[in-house]
């Protein structure tokens, strides 16, 4: 009866948890998404408005509107990595489809004012897709010993010893509870017996490894899922003929998902461990909010500028994980520990950089357009809180220090010939990295075509980006990374109705 109570049991149970720099930039980053038309064009949309998802980067936008319209998308996304570990590459595909946007706006006509326009909008964008999954396979010289080895060093003997009458679930538990995840992660190497003690002395802090290599192999796979979206409430006015202003306000639903598998073989041949696995799961759900404000100015009949402020996001995000572990030399209830056994931890928040964009566009009258957007972040002013907390404060100082500031471009155009409109896009963002090996540049392109029918628009879009990220198998304890190329290629279908 007991064994089935533990998942009751550990819902009461709440202590610090190690969130990193993985997680800020990981709900800092915000995707390129949108409608059809937004994606065909790089997302250069903040000097010309007219569009459900241009409001996320200027939320001005919605004033330029001449008609109430009603508009939805939808996206499949295929993710394609190559992830190069130990001199060995290997190649994962992952493919999604997803109603990624859905939105309205509403305009009302003034004759009688100098406002002569105001509008109302909602929308709904995925601003990320955590879709995706990369494997990798090779040869490396640190082995997991070294993973639980980290954590050890300096821990009692006592505490990672089951007690007489005691389930080992129970005590992997209470040992998180009570002493942390560096203990608890000790306790899964010794139990696993990757690990032991240089003394048989409860009060022994010193360990050394069971395993016996040169080089290792390992088979390590990720799998995620879930997403961040954003809900837009939007506010905009046509102030006489040249002038538009707006407002927004953001609010953000996080879920996300990751499975990590583990499992590593070719010991030397009188290594007491043979072959070693090591499974972990993490469940993070969360909110956010942020608010906008833009405006863009018609210089002339053909030249528009436009200029946006959107604010930090302020998250509160909590974490719930568990973990598996098995070897050759593992006590017989080492399968106990399981993914039905879970960690709760305590919220937090993370506040997001804000970010600055300026906007410019020309307009060749019914024929087509050309638009520009640059956008600056400083990702350096990311955070963890409560600042009060001494893990949380370490790790901002070095966010401070290894993050920069982000520089990012986007390019847009559109020549009609009739109801059709032809659509290109190219689209550049730096690496949040001082150090641009961890995470490199992204690279993008896009094409789409628009078919008018008068009343109601159909839109078709290809986007491809391209980046490098060093992708590190944990949050901690040792730096075991595999370099995985990630192309990620969207095909979506949009629908635009006025009325």
């Amino acid at each position: 009866m007991k064994r089935i109570l533990t998942f009751i049991m550990v819902l009461a149970c709440t202590f610090a948890s190690a969130q990193t720099i993985d997680d800020v930039l990981r709900y800092s980053t915000e995707n390129m998404q949108g409608t059809a038309r937004f994606q065909a064009m790089g997302g250069a949309f903040g000097a010309l408005g007219g569009d459900l998802s241009a409001i996320g980067i200027n939320p001005a936008g919605s004033a330029v509107f001449n008609f109430s319209e009603m508009s939805i998308t939808g996206t499949n996304y295929n993710r394609n990595n190559d992830a190069l570990f130990g001199n060995s590459l290997t190649n994962s595909t992952n493919n999604s489809l997803e109603l990624n946007q859905v939105g309205g706006v509403f305009v009302f006509n003034s004759s009688n004012s100098p406002w002569k326009k105001i509008a109302l909008a909602f929308n709904y964008d995925l601003v990320q897709n955590f879709d995706n999954e990369y494997f990798a396979s090779g040869n490396t010289s640190l082995g997991i010993d070294n993973y639980f080895l980290n954590f050890a060093q300096g821990q009692a003997l006592g505490p990672l010893r089951t007690q007489p009458g005691e389930f080992i679930e129970d005590a992997y538990l209470d040992i998180g509870s009570s002493l942390g995840y560096a203990a608890q992660q000790a306790f899964l190497g010794f139990q696993a017996g990757l690990i032991e003690p240089t003394e048989d002395d409860d009060n022994n802090t010193s360990y050394f490894s069971n395993a016996d290599y040169s080089g290792v192999n390992q088979q390590f796979s990720q799998v995620t899922n879930g997403y961040n979206s954003k809900f837009t409430l939007n506010f905009a006015g046509q102030y006489q003929e040249n002038l538009y202003l707006g407002a927004a306000l953001n609010f953000h639903n996080v879920l996300y998902e990751r499975f990590t598998y583990l499992d590593e073989s070719g010991y030397a041949q009188d290594s007491p461990v043979q072959f070693a696995s090591f499974d972990n799961f993490l469940h993070t759900e969360g909110y956010g909010f942020s608010f906008a404000l833009g405006a863009i100015a018609k210089l002339n009949e053909s030249i528009r500028v436009g200029g946006s402020y959107q604010s930090p996001t302020w998250y509160r995000l909590t974490d719930d994980t568990a973990q598996r572990i098995n070897s050759n030399l593992a006590v017989s209830d080492i399968d106990f520990i399981n993914f039905g056994i879970i960690n709760l931890y305590e919220e937090y928040r993370i506040k997001t950089p804000e970010k600055y964009t300026g906007s410019f566009a020309l307009v060749f009258g019914q024929d087509g357009l050309i638009s520009l957007d640059y956008s600056y972040q400083d990702m350096s002013k990311a955070e963890l809180r409560p600042n009060g907390d001494p893990s949380f404060a370490a790790e901002n100082n070095f966010i401070a220090s290894t993050l920069g500031a982000v520089n990012s471009y986007r390019l847009g155009g559109e020549y009609r010939i009739d109801e059709v409109s032809l659509r290109a896009g190219y689209r550049f963002e730096e690496s949040p990295y001082e150090n641009g090996d961890w995470i490199g540049d992204l690279n993008g392109f896009s094409a789409g075509i628009g078919y008018n029918f008068g009343g109601s628009r159909l839109d078709l879009a290809f986007s491809r980006t391209e980046q490098d990220v060093n992708s590190y198998f944990f949050d901690g304890g040792i730096d075991s990374a595999a370099l995985v190329n990630q192309i990620n290629t969207n095909i979506s279908l949009g629908y635009v109705i006025k009325f």
